[in-house]
């Protein structure tokens, strides 16, 4: 079914995706340290839900929690399993209140959070406890790139369910700050170079160690100023960057060597999910069909069979006109 996708704006919205961002990074470091190691750093991540963003279920001890951001209500909500509830407004609310907020209302519930409060993956960053200058949100804004999170989430759920191989979870990394799915071809990867900014070398390297192929949506950053999907492989194939796909706005960015589709060609069109599943499927098959991925053993069979007849049009579609 076609569904309505809403409009964003960077430009519009900048601070409060700045805002949010931020809060979901000391969110995203209390599930960190609280929950065991799980490989590519899954361990770490955010879920969409109905109503926003969540830690799903955190373990303190004999005490379970967890941490919702609420976009309908504007709040970030507090829950424990022996029934204690917190709330605090996200409306007016800074970055440094939002790190002393949650902090206190974890320990009114007997629960403490010792995190390290420098954001991660972000150039020249500000303390939490520091940072009184990200406190801008729009009610609006904000629910509005919650819904866009939902619909990309429906398409990326579906675009995950063809594959059998390792494949993560559609998952929000709130370090990026994107929402993304990721298949596996279950081989070794050469190392990865790292260097990402306020981000151990080894963490990056941990979540590279296998062959990926990954796709995401992001609102967008000061390096890069529009919402987007993006899709890549690491490590990237020779021709990769030349492959055709689908559909015609969306191209490959040599500085982040990841092909993208910008958002308002999704939202826009007359039908959302078809334009995005074509970009997934395309920017996959490409990747996997030049890295020599076992396609046959890793999709699900039933994909298998659906696509054989679209996938003799795509490799002629890729020849040399």
């Amino acid at each position: 079914m076609k569904t309505t996708w809403p409009k964003l704006s960077f430009e519009e919205a900048q601070k409060t995706y700045e805002t949010i961002h931020l809060w979901t990074q000391i969110v995203g470091k209390i599930r960190l340290i609280k929950t065991p190691w799980i490989n590519h750093s899954w361990h770490v991540t955010l879920y969409v839900t109905p109503s926003g963003l969540t830690t799903s279920d955190i373990v303190d001890g004999e005490k379970h929690f967890q941490l919702d951001f609420d976009f309908i209500r504007h709040q970030l909500q507090l829950k424990t399993s022996a029934g204690e509830t917190k709330s605090i407004d996200l409306k007016m609310l800074s970055v440094a209140g939002c790190y002393q907020q949650v902090l206190d209302a974890l320990r009114e519930v007997g629960i403490r959070a010792d995190i390290y409060p420098v954001p991660n993956e972000l150039e020249n960053p500000i303390p939490f406890d520091k940072d009184v200058t990200h406190a801008t949100y729009n009610p609006e804004h904000a629910a509005s790139l919650h819904q866009a999170f939902l619909r990309a989430h429906d398409v990326f759920t579906r675009f995950r369910a063809e594959f059998r191989g390792k494949c993560s979870p559609v998952h929000f990394f709130w370090g990026s700050f994107d929402l993304a799915v990721s298949r596996f071809s279950g081989r070794d990867a050469p190392k990865h170079p790292a260097g990402v900014p306020n981000l151990p070398d080894w963490v990056a390297q941990e979540a590279y160690s296998k062959e990926v192929c990954s796709c995401g949506f992001w609102p967008g950053s000061e390096a890069f100023p529009s919402a987007a999907f993006y899709s890549y492989i690491y490590p990237e194939p020779e021709g990769y960057k030349e492959a055709r796909i689908k559909p015609d706005q969306a191209y490959y960015h040599p500085e982040l060597r990841e092909f993208i589709l910008p958002y308002n060609e999704v939202q826009g069109a007359d039908d959302p999910e078809a334009v995005l599943m074509d970009f997934l499927h395309s920017t996959y098959e490409a990747a996997a069909d030049l890295a020599r991925w076992d396609r046959k053993a890793l999709e699900q069979e039933s994909f298998v069979n659906r696509r054989k007849a679209g996938r003799s049009a795509y490799k002629q579609l890729n020849k040399d006109e």
